[in-house]
């Protein structure tokens, strides 16, 4: 503060429940420094001082007098287990708007810990993996044996359709409108048929044409209270049941009521399971009746409405209805009969007549969108598990699209080669079923799987809130039929976290992030008003998850914690992800590519340089496609030259970007029309060539850029000669050895870019092209407006800003959507397949997407496949626009017009002044040369030449190249414009000048553009060293030190 002469310490403080500003006031000036070195992000204080509230801050502020550094409070996980378990179900921040674990973070943690192997589960995707995999590289690098190696088991957790709907089963032959239907709805003391749950009352009525012909209702005592929750969704006591019949008797009456008639029940499979079981129980044969759902039905007849309910389908069809008598047998009952009547008429509307078509209301291709719904886990157990794995995401986010990623059980079958079919959670087909069925019809379900999973009680806690058991007893017995039912059948069961988050206290974080709507409309599963807190799904030690699990026996509790956790770890192997290629991409091969090449280059070559080539020329040449046609880069420039013909066919200019314009060759082929080449003369006519003056010293002596060249006629014939050339190096695009891959970037026109698009499927195919895809997070601003919405929606008024930081900071980096790369491809070799290195999806979940993306962000593939930047650009269109209006062939414009040049010094060559557009030069519409910054380097440099243009260009997109660097240069008078640094370019061409290396050149100029002088300074002070023993002046040592980045020329 300047006005009292303090320093002030500002604070962001917390114990982890809540967070405070702190402010530290000092005119010590190396008290100032002691705490500015010693207060670092993440250590434990104590701090003593005053709370008050601060105008500025406009919040709490303590104002700290004494602080003193502490152990650090931070939760540390310990695992002391000699043999440790696996976690096999872990949602890392990459599982869409659900997990809020940080998968380095996670990783980090267990490798310390001493584990050997965890899986990663995101949902319906892979997205992780990348990440992962570099992570464990580092882990594992050095180790030879795989036993001592970290592993992870790639794998993800997808929602698994069944490949039938049973709006009927067991159909009948029988006209829809002239049967008799029984129509009934049960209540029970539970949801567990297969267990201790039982009938409480039978509602039914019998329909024919459309009229309620007879009733059946009966109230059943259970032999048991009922449980509070019960009565409080049916209305029935036990006071009403105290003098009822036993169920035995009550089902044996119901069932000569509805004799062979087609019974009929909204969620039919509950109902007819706790039918089913009552045969069972009390040997009365098999239930064989033909069962209609009505559930079932209005999925797929109203199949463009959200809610299938009772509830919502009575006002659907206008059938009148009480919601507080909702919940009784005979009343639900009337009311599904009064609507299955409704739906028999539409249904005959549509043609459809008898009972044994109503299944065909669904057709093969779409089964996907109404057929019952899992989450089942699947694991990678080698190369050939990972490319299944790819295919089955595929076409989970494509094909199987519907609302969510989804896939059919049959595409499960046909793909699990290689790969382990684990059960998943609470809303896996084997959780969900075990309470309605007997342990034999568990065990046929169970047969589909490789490994049961069970988690924790509390894991699943809110499903007591939900009414779905009555208490953690209740939950345990559940768990414990599932774990002997799995035993029994010889199949793998195992205890998994279903892991969210890393520790308990991060549970927060996801709590604020399932409490957000999910992109593409609806809530997460637990975001529920009637859950009070969703339980948490944190990462369990051995010990821990022994605990969890305590209602078992000992050797059972180790055998599905440790034992088979271990046993499912060692049957996946160590799987690479990403194929190592050393930098070199699998790039797509094109007949003869190497022949076309050489023959296009020179034929266009000797067109404007005649026959013999000069020598300087046809050295240039002989030097590039020496390196390019070694590494096979022949193909990446002939697919680059296909594109700009195909976009020049087509009217439109294509602009390079990047250093492609220090290609020669790519000159040549029409890539670029940037000329590479020392500055010379060409005769358009004769052909004749020079590279020199008239004394013989070269022209790029005292000129850099050809279009700067006086004016000259050609010695042989008098034709005015093409002045040419920019003195660019190879080595600026290829690397010395032309060991870097080519990124050929080009700007096409907006109004041209999708055609440009297109023509890649015509060239490479359809299935071998694909947007790189993007994947979009939370924000840190996206974050705060989460917590705020959190704190809105459980009512807390009072939570400070620093807090809410706090908390935001744990949600940041979730996925919330997927995108596409604005002009990117990725073409996939004819050879691979794009399974080989990553699945793929539609952007934002788009089925109506024109492109496919990959599923892996383009950088975690950027090794491994070829990326063609074919990105779209405001000025091919405008220069379009200027041609069709002026007439003008903006080829033949002459780039050094000394009219044209002016506009750069002033606007009064376009026939303004600065007053008129308040501008001091004429460059407001000129691209790049417009803002203000740049307007006031030109005012400052005031160019003349062309090459001057493209050095300001240079300065202006470089990170700390003129401000604070070469401005200062400038204005001290050191050196003039000319000598400073413009573009990396310079510095090899200048150093080797000097008389330094080539090699050494391109070294340090490779080093000092990137910004690694301030980052490295060791081998930065070799390569000064090297510099100052070459002559080259301290000034600039000192520039080339201060550069952070800087742009090819």
């Amino acid at each position: 503060s300047s006005k009292n002469n303090f320093k002030i310490i500002t604070l962001k403080i917390t114990d982890k429940t809540d967070s405070y500003l702190a402010k530290i006031f000092t005119k010590d000036g190396n008290e100032y420094k002691r705490l500015s070195k010693s207060l670092k992000k993440g250590i434990w204080i104590k701090i003593e001082g005053q709370i008050k509230y601060d105008d500025y801050a406009k919040d709490l502020v303590l104002t700290a007098r004494n602080i003193v550094e502490i152990p650090s409070k931070d939760i540390v996980l310990k695992d002391d287990a000699k043999i440790k378990r696996v976690e096999l179900h872990s949602h890392t921040m990459m599982s869409q708007m659900d997990g809020v674990l940080d998968v380095n973070k996670y990783l980090d943690t267990l490798h310390k810990l001493g584990y050997k192997a965890v899986a990663i589960t995101d949902h319906n995707g892979a997205q992780s993996f990348p990440e992962a995999f570099g992570k464990v590289n580092s882990f594992n690098k050095g180790i030879e044996n795989d036993e001592d190696k970290f592993k992870v088991l790639y794998g993800t957790e997808l929602v698994m359709i069944e490949d039938s709907v049973d709006i009927v089963i067991r159909p009948v032959d029988l006209p829809s409108l002239d049967a008799t239907y029984c129509v009934f709805d049960l209540e029970t003391t539970g949801f567990n048929a297969g267990g201790e749950d039982t009938i409480i009352e039978i509602g039914a009525v019998l329909i024919k044409n459309g009229e309620i012909i007879d009733r059946f209702d009966e109230l059943i005592n259970p032999g048991h209270p009922l449980n509070a929750k019960i009565t409080e969704v049916t209305n029935i006591t036990n006071e009403m049941l105290a003098d009822k019949d036993t169920e035995e008797n009550a089902v044996k009456r119901f069932i000569e009521f509805f004799k062979d008639y087609p019974m009929v029940a909204h969620n039919a499979k509950f109902d007819c399971s706790f039918i089913e079981m009552a045969y069972q129980k009390y040997g009365l044969g098999e239930f064989t009746n033909c069962v209609i759902d009505t559930l079932e039905l209005s999925r797929t007849l109203d199949s463009g409405f959200a809610r299938h309910g009772l509830s919502a389908i009575v006002k659907r069809y206008n059938v009148e209805w009480d919601e507080s008598a909702h919940h009784r047998g005979d009343y639900d009952a009337e009311g599904t009969a009064k609507v299955f009547a409704k739906m028999l008429e539409k249904m005959y509307n549509q043609n459809i007549e008898n009972i044994k078509d109503f299944n065909s209301l669904v057709s093969k291709d779409e089964i996907y969108k109404y057929g019952r719904s899992y989450h089942v886990n699947i694991l990678v157990q080698n190369k050939v598990g990972l490319k299944n794995l790819f295919k089955l995401i595929s076409l989970a986010n494509t094909k199987y699209l519907y609302k969510t990623p989804r896939i059919l059980r049959s595409e499960i079958t046909k793909h699990r080669e290689g790969l382990l079919i684990g059960s998943g959670c609470y809303e896996s087909e084997i959780f969900n079923n075990a309470k309605r069925l007997s342990e034999e019809e568990l065990s046929n379900l169970i047969a589909f799987y490789d490994y049961v999973e069970v988690q924790p009680p509390e894991v699943y806690s809110h499903l007591i809130e939900l009414g779905e058991f009555y208490n953690n007893g209740d939950i345990e017995n559940h768990l414990k039929k599932i774990i002997e039912c799995t035993k029994n059948t010889g199949k793998i069961i195992v205890a998994t976290g279903d892991v969210h988050h890393l520790t308990r206290e991060d549970k927060i974080s996801r709590e604020i992030i399932v409490n957000q709507k999910v992109p593409g409309g609806g809530r997460h599963p637990l975001a529920k008003s009637e859950i009070s807190s969703i339980p948490s799904q944190h990462f369990r030690t051995t010990d821990e998850m022994l605990k969890d699990f305590s209602f078992l026996d000992e050797d059972l509790r180790e055998e599905i914690v440790i034992t088979n956790t271990n046993k499912i770890a060692d049957l996946c192997e160590i799987v690479e992800v990403i194929i190592p290629t050393g930098g070199h991409p699998f790039a797509p091969k094109i007949k003869d590519s190497d022949k076309i090449v050489t023959e296009m280059v020179y034929e266009k070559a000797k067109s404007i340089y005649g026959d013999p080539l000069p020598k300087i020329i046809e050295d240039r040449i002989e030097s590039e496609l020496k390196g390019i046609l070694k590494m096979g880069y022949d193909v990446i420039y002939l697919i680059a030259q296909k594109l700009v013909k195909h976009s020049n066919e087509d009217g439109y200019l294509v602009g390079s970007r990047g250093s492609v314009g220090s290609s020669f060759v790519a000159t040549m082929m029409g890539i670029t029309e940037v000329n590479p080449l020392p500055v010379h003369y060409v005769c358009p006519n004769c052909k004749y060539t020079t590279f020199d003056k008239e004394d013989g010293t070269p022209l790029s002596a005292d000129c850099t850029c050809g279009y700067d060249l006086p004016d000259k006629k050609c010695p042989n014939c008098g034709e005015m000669l093409s002045k040419q050339g920019h003195d660019m190096p190879f080595a600026t695009f290829l690397g010395f050895d032309a060991d870097k891959v080519p990124d050929i970037d080009l700007n096409f026109s907006g109004e041209n870019q999708a055609s440009a698009h297109e023509y890649t499927k015509v060239l490479f195919g359809v299935d071998n092209v694909y947007r790189a895809g993007t994947v979009g997070t939370v924000a840190d601003k996206t974050a705060y407006g989460f917590v705020k919405g959190y704190c809105e929606t459980k009512g807390i008024t009072n939570m400070k800003s620093v807090e809410i930081e706090r908390l935001a900071a744990g949600c940041t980096g979730v996925k919330r959507t997927t995108g596409q790369h604005p002009g990117g491809i990725v073409v996939i070799p004819d050879y691979m397949d794009v399974y080989d290195f990553t699945p793929f999806q539609y952007p934002a979940d788009d089925p109506n997407s024109a492109w496919r993306t990959t599923h892996f962000e383009y950088h975690s593939l950027e090794d491994d496949i070829l990326k063609l930047d074919i990105l779209g650009h405001d000025d091919p269109t405008v220069l379009r626009m200027l041609q069709d209006l002026s007439g003008l062939d903006v080829t033949k414009v002459p780039l050094g017009d000394p009219d044209t040049m002016k506009i750069f010094l002033s606007p009064e060559v376009l026939g303004v002044t600065e007053e008129d557009i308040e501008c001091k030069t004429g460059t407001l519409g000129v691209p790049e040369f417009g803002t203000r910054f740049v307007v006031g380097m030109l005012s400052e440099t005031k160019p003349k030449t062309f090459a001057e243009l493209v050095k300001i260009s240079g300065l202006s997109h470089g990170t700390d190249v003129w401000t604070g660097n070469a401005r200062d240069l400038i204005l001290s008078g050191t050196v003039e414009f000319k000598d400073v640094i413009g573009c990396r370019d310079d510095i090899m061409i200048t150093l080797s000048n000097w008389g330094m290396d080539p090699k050494k050149a391109f070294k340090i100029m490779e080093f000092v553009r990137k910004g690694k002088a301030s980052k490295d300074p060791e081998t930065w002070s070799g390569f000064a060293e090297d510099m100052k023993s070459a002559g080259v002046p301290d000034w600039y040592i000192d520039t080339c030190g201060k550069i952070k980045y800087m742009f090819p020329k």
